[in-house]
């Protein structure tokens, strides 16, 4: 992290406090929880929410999007088993909160945001500390075909279905953690894919996020 930005002792007792919440609700990777204990949520919020960064809630970051709950966080993150030097899309930048997260693992990470203001605030933001994280802008539900293929992929917005797309772009054993539903709720569901036309679908818990938008997603006049 720069040293620019600032990360008390106040806050780093408080990341190691809501580590320890995590995993009393049930959240046990290590390496997961590791992570989460050195990525500084508060620098990701706008200062009115400072004090509330290392609550395990979500918050808005601006855009119609938010920040998502470190319990969810930390539940897609375990899921999507990253390894070092595994390169991972991201789809849904939002803060970047997610993508720093999966960097700490030793990802090699690449993420699109639709948003263009957020685009260009969190790309400023991600420089800023350092992060060697590549952001691009445009929609996500169409991936990066000119990276692909990807080991591992993470959406972090609702999906009405899968994209095809996303599928297409995962490497033969590769996997992708989505959440898929209707716009109230979605269940976690992660997609492997065992060859070139065949996928196993496993299905987790309930969430409820922010709509996927874009042309294999929710339509934004829908």
């Amino acid at each position: 992290m720069s040293p620019s930005i600032p990360d008390s002792f106040r806050h780093q007792g408080l990341r190691q406090q809501l580590v320890k919440e995590l995993n009393a609700k049930g959240i046990s990777d290590a390496r997961v929880l590791a992570a989460l204990g050195r990525v500084p949520r508060h620098v990701f919020l706008d200062t009115a929410f400072t004090e509330l960064a290392y609550t395990d809630q979500a918050m808005p970051i601006g855009a119609g999007q938010t920040i998502s709950q470190p319990y969810t966080v930390a539940f897609q993150t375990a899921l999507l088993g990253v390894e070092e030097r595994m390169k991972v899309l991201e789809i849904g930048t939002g803060s970047g909160y997610q993508a720093c997260v999966l960097e700490e693992l030793g990802a090699r990470v690449y993420s699109i945001e639709r948003q263009r203001a957020l685009f260009h605030a969190t790309r400023e933001r991600l420089l800023h500390m350092g992060r060697k994280i590549k952001v691009y802008f445009g929609d996500g539900t169409l991936g990066l075909p000119s990276f692909a293929p990807f080991d591992r992929i993470i959406v972090t917005a609702g999906a009405p279905v899968v994209p095809q797309t996303l599928i297409l772009q995962l490497k033969i054993g590769g996997s992708m953690v989505i959440p898929v539903g209707d716009e109230e709720s979605q269940n976690m569901m992660r997609i492997t894919r065992t060859s070139e036309s065949d996928i196993v679908q496993e299905t987790f818990e309930q969430f409820r996020f922010v709509p996927l938008l874009g042309q294999e997603g929710w339509r934004d006049s829908r």
